[in-house]
């Protein structure tokens, strides 16, 4: 790394590193209005979190204090959610991602959770307009992928869609679940997944629709058990389809 970087947590609705990472979430993601918007990063870490949820936004900074990445994640009472994380295009390739999920990684262990989720694009079943909008701001799904193997992150085998956000408001089906434990295990309960699922998800829908579509999910595992694949790979109930 050319220069030191420091990964800390903003605690303060005014403090200027909100504002400058909700650059970095425009610069860095080819659909921003499909994000938490920067105008309430304030309120996301003044209000903490209710009901079990925690709010967390972590940024890194250089020796000068300028915001080089971040992330926002959810604290929930059995595991964490990674909503969004980015680093500026100019600061790629100095390890910064890595600094920032270390940071999350120790604030779930801190807590007492069991590991953090995220959801990713697989690039097979990501269409041709999004892929072109990615590679305009410098993203490719593949690389990204890869990235989050490297850290430590796998691949829950198991049918996940995010209940909107597609086509004509229906589910989001271009999406993996991803997971990495703490305990380095290559398995995760069921349960543990429609958990987590159910608390993410309930801040946007609804306790009543979050509990119907974790309740789904958990049904089309048709286990209590799920591998835990390689990040770079998208669940068995995918492939050929």
């Amino acid at each position: 790394m050319t220069s030191p970087v420091t990964v800390r947590h903003v605690t303060g609705p005014d403090d200027p590193a909100l504002a400058a990472f909700g650059r970095i979430q425009e610069r860095s993601y080819y659909a921003p209005d499909t994000l938490i918007p920067p105008e309430a990063f304030g309120h996301l870490v003044s209000a903490g979190g209710q009901g079990g949820r925690r709010n967390r936004i972590v940024v890194a900074e250089g020796p000068a204090g300028q915001v080089l990445g971040g992330s926002i994640y959810h604290l929930l009472p059995e595991a964490a959610f990674s909503s969004f994380v980015a680093v500026a295009p100019e600061a790629r390739g100095r390890g910064i991602s890595r600094l920032i999920h270390t940071a999350r990684m120790d604030d779930v262990r801190t807590h007492g959770l069991a590991g953090l989720f995220a959801d990713s694009v697989f690039p097979e079943r990501q269409d041709a307009e999004d892929r072109e909008a990615e590679a305009q701001v410098g993203m490719n799904p593949l690389v990204r992928r890869r990235a989050l193997n490297a850290l430590g992150y796998r691949t829950v085998d198991v049918p996940y869609w995010q209940p909107v956000g597609g086509p004509n408001g229906g589910p989001l089906t271009d999406l993996d679940l991803l997971y990495a434990p703490l305990n380095g295990g290559n398995t995760v309960a069921t349960a543990l997944v429609a958990e987590t699922m159910r608390a993410y998800w309930s801040g946007w829908l609804g306790k009543g629709r979050a509990g119907r579509e974790a309740e789904a999910l958990a049904e089309r595992a048709g286990t209590g058990v799920l591998a835990l694949l390689p990040a770079t790979q998208t669940p068995g109930y995918w492939r050929g389809r």
